[in-house]
């Protein structure tokens, strides 16, 4: 018999779950652990939302959707870009998927043949060279550093420019940096891509988590060559709904819906309903949003000065829920150090490998003020051992 296939042995499991996995294991152990490793709210889902699956599921709203969504989703969706993101993208230009990252994976299954490449802005979230390879695609990498607040360069991303390009990923806010890009840095990048004919995806999943600055879609700019890529895990905490979508060029959205038709066929209906009422429940929505970006603006501050403090340098960014730090002072190998960081201080991190970030570890701040200090209080105790 033959084996597996070439696809899926060249494809490296998700760092982030694989860590994420390990704390929550270590924790069932009933082992005394300070998780910052996981990229999800730790506020409950809002009640409104959950009293509207609730009423769907009493309707009898629980069967199949159509492949692109439920209509009432995708005009709650175009509405929302418009009303939040100055886009003009009709209902019948929206996707609704399993998540955000569904949207990322079909959007790389229908853009992407065999040898063209994707430009990543790094440091950047482990999932998106993954994606391009099992595409067939190649990975570029433009580099951003701490000292320029992970801003990327314009004039460095039009260098990785070349007649293979197929697209650019941006992310902003960003994971695992944390960084917004100013308005000024997306239309660059967004005038690059209609220069050279490559299409801008545009994750912008943490898009209400912007603690200074504000969020500017590239869409704005060009927005016939830009898919726009959101959900509902992180302004809404509905990590575990599954419910992303995507808005864009006609041609480009219906390739993904027809990878939809052939793959999950829709997302969970009843999730699809909750969603609707996230997006047009505006009192109530923008109330949650609110409470959580200033508890995340709190533990931010705090973790920042802790980090920085106890001599683990850190720069202060100003969106998503997680900063790198240079943890080269406990190991120049972040995976030994976030080792240590585990084993020794019981506290646990992300290794910054596979997000091109060498030398760094991700601390996720989506955890209460009292497990910031503890875990900042257990660091400060391995650094001064001897």
């Amino acid at each position: 018999m033959r084996g597996l296939s070439q696809r899926v042995h060249s494809m490296k499991p998700s760092s982030t779950v694989a860590v994420n996995a390990k704390a929550l294991e270590l924790r069932r152990q009933g082992i005394d652990l300070v998780a910052m490793t996981a990229g999800e709210p730790d506020f409950d889902t809002p009640q409104h939302v959950k009293d509207a699956a609730w009423r769907a599921i009493q309707a009898g709203k629980t069967k199949y959707a159509p492949p692109a969504g439920i209509p009432e989703l995708r005009e709650a969706i175009s509405q929302k870009f418009k009303r939040e993101n100055g886009l003009d993208i009709p209902p019948d230009q929206t996707v609704v998927t399993v998540g955000g990252k569904q949207a990322l994976f079909n959007l790389f299954q229908a853009l992407l043949d065999p040898g063209d490449e994707v430009i990543v802005i790094g440091p950047y979230w482990v999932s998106y060279p993954e994606m391009a390879r099992f595409a067939g695609g190649e990975a570029v990498e433009v580099r951003t550093g701490p000292e320029a607040g992970f801003i990327p360069d314009p004039a460095e991303v039009e260098k990785k420019v070349s007649p293979r390009t197929k697209a650019v990923v941006l992310n902003s806010p960003g994971n695992p940096t944390g960084a917004v890009y100013p308005q000024e840095v997306l239309t660059a990048i967004a005038e690059i891509a209609r220069k050279h004919d490559f299409y801008v995806i545009s994750d912008e999943i943490y898009e209400h988590l912007i603690y200074e600055g504000e969020h500017f879609s590239p869409a704005r700019v060009a927005p016939e060559r830009t898919i726009t890529v959101n959900g509902a895990a992180k302004a809404y905490a509905m990590t575990g709904w599954r419910i992303g979508y995507a808005g864009g060029p006609k041609d480009v959205i219906k390739a993904v819906v027809d990878v939809n038709s052939q793959s999950t066929t829709s997302p969970d209906t009843i999730a699809q309903w909750a969603m609707v009422e996230a997006l047009t429940n505006l009192e109530a929505s923008q109330q949650f949003i609110a409470m959580a970006r200033e508890a995340y603006r709190g533990r931010r501050n705090l973790i920042v000065e802790g980090l920085n403090r106890i001599g683990l340098p850190t720069p202060k960014v100003n969106g998503a829920f997680y900063v790198l730090s240079d943890v080269s002072k406990i190991d120049p190998d972040e995976v030994k150090a976030a080792e240590r960081l585990l084993t020794e201080a019981r506290v646990a991190v992300v290794p910054g490998t596979d997000f091109a970030a060498p030398q760094h570890v991700r601390f996720s701040y989506a955890t209460s003020e009292d497990n910031i200090r503890k875990a900042l209080h257990r660091i400060e105790e391995l650094l001064a051992r001897p």
